[in-house]
């Protein structure tokens, strides 16, 4: 797998916790606890894109 397509993946599946958070969040029943484990996992895919982003190549001008 590229780091390309590794990234990609990685943005999909953090816009999917996105939303997750914000359906449970938005419930009546929501368990804040299940909302708090939500974010975590969120934030460890954000710190896991960064790493990404960091390694891969700058585009270059010519």
């Amino acid at each position: 797998m590229s780091l390309q397509t590794h990234l990609a993946e990685l943005e999909r599946k953090h816009r999917q916790l996105e939303e997750a958070i914000a359906q449970a969040a938005a419930a009546p029943s929501s368990d804040t606890l299940s909302v708090v484990e939500l974010k975590r996992k969120k934030l460890l895919l954000k710190e896991e894109i960064e790493r990404v982003r960091m390694t891969m190549p700058k585009p270059t001008l010519h």
